[in-house]
């Protein structure tokens, strides 16, 4: 179990107030189960994030701090000294705002549709000039506004069915945090990008993650709950004749970032999941991303469950629902100088979805994927070698071996019980507080 102080100790630890404007996390505000949980570590060997020193949050804190609107949300967390952080209820980080209240003078979609219209642009160059600059401000207006910047050492925690919608945590070369019983939904860009070169026919991408990390290292991510809440991407219009995304991933991990335990969260109703690596360039990656991925369940998401370039990522124990094969396309993404080992996950799949698509080819050459259920409709649930059915279906051949072999694990789960005991503690409201 995790290590805690008495809810006595913690009682008094808390008396201080943490952030100007903001309350004091005492008993009148927060229950002394949630005063406990904010104490609480990452227990040893749970996952890579276990490695090095470990992963401790704000558990050195003196005193903790409850938020309940945006501009408390991001002083809280801001800075590098141990705290603890309760977000207290629901935070919509655009405050009410609509898109437009960001968007620069220079800018409407209507002008930018007419003026990068591949009929118009062409297709050989991404937008440049006036109207792409125009953007580009917006876009970072808006970011200024919807991004929570954390800082070291820190432990969030939600309380009160806390929830954060239209915003973004953002873990840039930060160490030891911890993220748990927090709902995030619906980071939704008000400004997508459009690049006619990013494939055959274009596409358009979005900023901001529900999460995001980037060289950071020793994080903890628990019991949390993220998907695009009513705002789905499937329900964008298309424009260029393309899907108008305005999502990002849930719970992307790059650029250098290290030392990560990703578990016991609800992902659902959302595309591109978690990416764990954005390039396939050799560089700051290599020997880093390590990450686990346990006990999680991935609802119904498009893709990247997760995507790996370079890490050695650990997936075991997860519950992988794909019934709606309209949006479905893949789990496990095999990228560049990966090496996933995947163990004892349970995989509930439509009749259309055929167990070779699992796995996705993204220039990888290995995957150790052992000891997996498949389970179609209502029938029982059959055992499966997801590279060998790969390798039936698509070329190049996979590698089953990854190469390593995961220690920091607290228990493996057999696959059979994975659906039970996923069900059972996922997301928030399973934390007592």
């Amino acid at each position: 179990m995790p290590k805690t102080r008495s809810a006595a100790a913690v009682l008094i630890a808390v008396a201080a107030l943490g952030v100007a404007g903001a309350a004091p996390a005492d008993a009148a505000t927060v229950s002394a189960g949630a005063l406990v949980l904010g104490q609480q570590v990452l227990p040893p060997n749970d996952g890579w994030a276990a490695s090095g020193a470990g992963t401790t949050g704000g558990a050195a804190a003196t005193a903790g701090v409850v938020v309940h609107n945006r501009d408390e949300l991001v002083a809280a967390v801001a800075g590098n000294d141990p705290k603890i952080v309760y977000v207290s209820g629901r935070i919509d980080m655009l405050e009410g705002q609509p898109c437009s209240a960001f968007a620069d003078p220079a800018y409407t979609l209507d002008t930018f549709l007419a003026t990068y219209d591949p009929a118009v642009w062409g297709r050989a160059a991404k937008p440049t000039g006036p109207v792409e600059e125009a953007r580009v401000r917006s876009a970072k207006a808006q970011g200024d506004q919807i991004k929570a910047i954390v800082g070291s050492n820190t432990t969030i925690i939600g309380i009160n069915n806390g929830r954060i919608s239209h915003g973004s945590l953002v873990l840039t070369n930060v160490s030891n945090v911890i993220v748990r019983n927090l709902e995030v939904v619906d980071a939704a860009d008000c400004f997508p990008a459009w690049d006619p070169t990013d494939g055959a026919a274009g596409n358009w991408n979005s900023l901001y993650d529900l999460v995001s990390l980037s060289g950071a290292t020793n994080v903890w991510i628990d019991h949390n709950t993220f998907s695009d809440g009513n705002n789905h991407d499937a329900d964008q219009p298309l424009y260029f004749g393309r899907p108008y995304q305005v999502h990002d991933g849930a719970s992307d991990i790059i650029r250098g970032s290290d030392l990560v335990t990703v578990s016991y969260n609800d992902y659902y109703d959302h595309d591109k999941t978690m990416l764990i690596g954005s390039t396939d360039t050799p560089g700051v990656d290599v020997g880093k991303l390590r990450v686990t991925v346990h006990h999680n369940r991935f609802g119904n998401v498009g893709q990247r469950a997760p995507r790996v370039r370079f890490g050695q990522v650990d997936v075991y124990d997860n519950l992988f629902v794909a019934t709606d094969e309209d949006t479905y396309q893949y789990s496990l993404g095999v990228g560049v100088e990966s090496a996933i080992y995947a163990e004892n996950n349970y995989f509930k799949l439509s009749a259309d979805v055929p167990t070779a698509d699992v796995i996705h080819y993204w220039k990888g050459t290995k995957i150790t994927a052992i000891g997996s259920l498949v389970q179609y409709g209502s029938r029982r649930p059959q055992p499966v070698d997801l590279v060998a059915d790969y390798n039936l279906a698509y070329d190049p051949d996979l590698t089953a071996d990854a190469g390593w072999t995961p220690t920091l694990r607290p228990r493996v789960d057999p696959a059979a019980a994975v659906p039970g005991i996923v069900a059972a503690n996922v997301g928030i409201r399973h934390l007592g507080c």
